[in-house]
């Protein structure tokens, strides 16, 4: 077999051994740790911010038109966030790890974790006092 592609097949076990085991969180550890803390708070963000779009659908249920234009106003706010973090990380390379380096994951979802903590103020604030509020 030639050297370069047992090269290659090497390099793909690493890269499927190591993609298989997920990097855990550690604040004092180096980037991928700390890039993992970041993924961890906006998993715990994004969870809340379902369960209070839930709780708010459940609560409305009677209210079909108020169910139905939370639901425009839900996606038109992904679409903004997503707009919103597509502006703040441009970059004209394909690779956008070019532009930010190996921070970019943390920057990236600990912005998102943060515009998802103001939403779901946004939808508690609903919850709690009612649509039109």
């Amino acid at each position: 077999m030639p050297p370069q592609i047992l090269m290659i097949l090497i390099a793909l076990a690493v890269t499927t051994a190591s993609a298989s085991d997920e990097i855990k969180c550690d604040p004092g550890g180096n980037q991928l740790e700390i890039n993992a803390c970041a993924r961890d708070d906006f998993a715990k963000a994004d969870s809340e911010l379902n369960k209070t779009y839930q709780a708010l659908i459940k609560k409305e249920a009677d209210d079909k038109l108020f169910i139905s234009k939370l639901r425009l106003a839900q996606k038109a706010w992904l679409a903004f966030r997503d707009a919103e973090l597509d502006a703040r990380f441009a970059c004209a390379e394909s690779d956008v790890r070019i532009c930010w380096g190996s921070m970019y994951p943390m920057l990236f979802l600990s912005r998102k974790a943060e515009l998802t903590r103001e939403r779901n103020k946004q939808l508690l604030q609903m919850l709690k006092d009612g649509p039109g509020e």
